[in-house]
């Protein structure tokens, strides 16, 4: 009794997609034995009035070596991950200790009248471009009109006196916003506020994580804007 080559090929065509579904946990080997025997099989019980065509048998085989291409795709791509999610973590690693500036709009005063640097980000160059820091309660407390500024990243420091220029800020924490205009009309502007970096944490979905001491959440390399 033969075995009709019509039925094999769906068993052959199954088992592959079975495998293909397999692979990431490692069964490119079982695959290869399983699609090996079902075409032996089909070899020996095909019908001698109508054999399998060397195109068809070309096609089958065309198929399993793009699984097993595909099986060892992923394996390199999966190395190739593993290197680069360790060479951002040493990379993030080299920043603990180091003051960055990330997204945020946070600028600190200090018992002795210091303060925190902060920065802008433009997207593109702007005409004019005016900085205002605030208190808790939304007053304003400093304007800078900066003008024309490049696009980019730049930082600044607040020499901590109001607008005035004699009066010093009482110690705490500001806010800065950042305003960016061109032909009269606003632009977007980012708010950078200065942090400094405490340790360094993995996540296999965000990769390496900033410590950053409370000033914000932790946050990816990708959020550091400079690096002071």
């Amino acid at each position: 009794m033969s075995v009709s080559s019509t039925t094999l090929d769906a068993n052959v065509v199954n088992s592959m997609n079975a495998g293909a579904a397999a692979t990431t946990g490692g069964a490119g080997a079982d695959l290869q034995d399983s699609f090996m025997t079902l075409l032996v099989t089909q070899l020996k019980n095909q019908d001698p009035m109508n054999p399998m065509e060397n195109a068809e048998m070309t096609s089958q085989l065309a198929q399993i070596n793009t699984v097993t291409g595909i099986q060892e795709l992923n394996d390199t791509l999966a190395g190739i991950t593993g290197q680069i999610d360790a060479g951002q973590t040493l990379q993030a690693a080299g920043l603990i200790g180091k003051g960055v500036l990330v997204p945020g709009d946070r600028v600190l005063v200090g018992e002795d009248g210091t303060t925190t640097p902060f920065g802008i980000e433009l997207g593109s160059a702007a005409e004019e471009v005016n900085i205002t820091i605030r208190d808790g309660s939304g007053q304003v407390m400093r304007r800078f009109e900066l003008g024309a500024q490049q696009a980019g990243v730049q930082s600044f420091s607040w020499d901590g006196l109001l607008e005035d220029e004699t009066t010093a800020a009482p110690e705490g924490a500001y806010s800065v916003s950042v305003e960016a205009l061109t032909g009269g009309k606003s632009q977007d502007a980012l708010a950078l506020n200065y942090a400094l970096v405490n340790s360094v944490s993995s996540s296999k979905q965000d990769g390496p994580l900033l410590d950053l001491g409370g000033i914000s959440e932790p946050v990816g390399l990708d959020d550091v804007r400079q690096i002071l």
